[in-house]
């Protein structure tokens, strides 16, 4: 059997089940094309590691995971088909379709749709994996208001850990900004803002050893960079903002990156390549939150439709 033969069909492809995938599947199929959405893992991204969601609309509060399924669910009965499938390449054909290699198979489509997310960078330490979601975050907007009246750390020294920590004083009763060297990278403004709140206290020239606690939370083996000394830090909450990685490598050769990796689209999710958008946190983004990431997906699936129908994109069976 050849080549040619393994591959499917579709109008539209979209590579991530997060809540922007998955609202992409949705508008998508809805509008009768033909949608394919693949996701190496369960569909709905990091919605499936947050405990409870309380600031998307029509949910005072509602798990992650249930918020996930109902996504999913959505999108299946619609028409969109979800694969577990890991994307291994993406390329263009001299036909005008788009060309999707998977560790289970090969398909061409007239519009891919880039929605892989990201990975919030890591400390790699003790314990942060064993108390993520009970103590452990990688969102002050997402999580902050769980710990109201506890002591709160943030972990990091620029823009997003001091913002993220001026934002965590609305709830927490003491906020520490662990940094690992005596100076911030933030810009000076926010500096400035920060030193002056009285909630805030700062521990320079600090990294956290280890994350501690029973069932969630209760302190952090801090350590000094420049004499090795452990001391004891006591925390309801750790909120680690260091860096997010976008899962860009797919296309990184293909499409216009930023200095951070982050896919480069237009108001319409268009990125350099015509045919190929891309949406969610692997773009971005000043706010990473579920109801963005769901307007960002209902955006591209619209402009998608209009491309392939304005004959744009031009299959092997039109």
């Amino acid at each position: 059997m050849s080549e040619s033969e393994n591959v499917q069909y579709y109008d539209v492809v979209i590579i991530g089940g997060g809540p922007a995938g998955l609202t992409a599947g949705m508008y998508a199929s809805r509008a009768t094309l033909k949608t394919l959405l693949l996701e190496k893992m369960i569909p709905g991204g990091q919605l499936n590691n947050t405990h409870r969601i309380e600031n998307y609309p029509g949910f005072e509060s509602i798990p992650g995971a249930e918020l996930a399924e109902r996504f999913a669910n959505h999108a299946k009965a619609h028409g969109c088909e979800i694969r577990q499938e890991n994307v291994e390449e993406i390329s263009c054909c001299e036909d005008n379709l788009k060309h999707v290699r998977s560790d289970r198979g090969q398909y061409k489509a007239k519009v891919v749709i880039m929605a892989p997310g990201g990975e919030n960078r890591k400390l790699d330490v003790k314990g942060e994996k064993e108390f993520a979601g009970a103590g452990v975050s990688y969102c002050a907007i997402c999580d902050g208001a769980f710990f109201r009246d506890e002591v709160i750390a943030v972990v990091g020294g620029g823009d997003a850990a001091v913002e993220e920590g001026m934002f965590l004083t609305r709830f927490g009763s003491k906020i520490h900004i662990i940094h690992r060297r005596d100076e911030l990278r933030a810009k000076i403004s926010l500096q400035n803002e920060a030193f002056a709140n009285p909630k805030i206290e700062f521990v320079w020239d600090s990294v956290v050893d280890e994350v501690c606690g029973d069932q969630k939370v209760t302190h952090l083996n801090i350590k000094n960079v420049k004499t090795d000394e452990i001391s004891r830090l006591d925390v309801g909450a750790v909120f680690i903002l260091i860096g997010f990685v976008p899962n860009s490598f797919l296309v990184k050769d293909a499409v216009e990156l930023d200095d951070e990796a982050y896919i480069v689209t237009n108001t319409k999710m268009e990125t350099s390549i015509p045919g190929l958008y891309a949406i969610g946190d692997v773009k971005p983004n000043i706010c990473k939150q579920v109801s963005v990431s769901v307007g960002e997906g209902t955006l591209a699936a619209v402009e998608a439709e209009r491309y392939i129908n304005q004959g744009k994109a031009k299959g092997w069976w039109d």
